[in-house]
C-alpha cells in the first residue's frame, strides 16, 4: 500500500484570486441592492436636494431651480439617447451656446421628457442649450415662443416623487391662503443622494 493513497493533493488559490471573487460578490450584492432601491430622474434628484426636509417646498428667495431643471430635463433626453448636441468644430463653442439636436424622436415614457422632446422636435432652426433652458422656463422676451414653457415642472415632479413614496403631500396655511407641500418620507432616499453628491 502506497502512502499517497489516502492522502488528497489541495490546490492553493492565490490570495489575489480570492480577493478578486470576494470583489466580484460585494459588486453584485451592491448591484442587486441598487435594483431594488427606487430610481430617480435627474430632474427628480435636483428637486429632492432642493427641498426642505420638513417642510416640504423650496426656498422662496432662489429661483434658480426652475433654470436648472430645465437643464436637467435637456441632460436627461440627452442621457435617454433623444437629443445629442453639435460638433464643436474649430471655433470650440461653450456647451451653452452648442445647438440641440434631436437624435431620437421617439417617446421616453416620461410625460415631462415627451413634452419638451415634442417642443425641441417643432422647431424648425436648432437652438442653442441656453436658449433651450429659457423658452422650457418662459423666461424668453420672444412672446411666440411662450408656447415652449414647460408649465408646474415642480409640482408635477413633486408628484411622482410622491408616487414613488419619496415624498408625501400635505396642506399648509401661509396667512391668507392654502399651499400644497412635499415633505420628506423617505430620508435615506435624501441622504444616500446627498452622500453621491459628497462623494463625486
Amino acid at each position: 500500500m502506497e502512502r499517497s493513497d489516502g492522502l488528497v493533493q489541495r490546490r492553493r488559490q492565490p490570495k489575489q484570486e480570492v480577493e478578486e471573487t470576494d470583489r466580484n460578490e460585494e459588486e453584485k450584492e451592491e448591484e442587486e441592492r441598487d435594483s431594488k432601491d427606487t430610481r430617480l430622474t435627474l430632474m427628480e434628484e435636483v428637486l429632492l436636494l432642493g427641498l426642505k426636509d420638513k417642510e416640504g417646498y423650496t426656498s422662496f428667495w432662489n429661483d434658480c431651480i426652475s433654470s436648472g431643471l430645465r437643464g436637467c430635463i435637456l441632460i436627461e433626453l440627452s442621457l435617454r439617447g433623444r437629443v445629442e448636441l453639435e460638433k464643436a468644430g474649430m471655433r470650440r463653442k461653450g456647451l451653452l451656446n452648442r445647438k440641440v439636436i434631436i437624435k431620437n424622436s421617439d417617446p421616453c415614457g416620461d410625460v415631462l421628457l415627451d413634452e419638451a422632446l415634442k417642443h425641441i422636435k417643432e422647431t424648425n432652426m436648432p437652438e442653442t442649450v441656453q436658449t433651450w433652458i429659457e423658452y422650457l422656463s418662459g423666461e424668453t422676451w420672444n412672446p411666440l415662443k411662450l408656447r415652449y414653457q414647460l408649465k408646474n415642472v415642480r409640482e408635477r415632479l413633486a408628484k411622482n416623487l410622491v408616487e414613488k413614496g419619496v415624498l408625501t403631500t400635505e396642506k399648509q396655511n401661509f396667512l391668507l391662503f392654502d399651499m400644497t407641500t412635499h415633505p420628506v418620507t423617505d430620508n435615506l432616499q435624501k441622504n444616500k443622494l446627498v452622500k453621491k453628491v459628497q462623494d463625486s
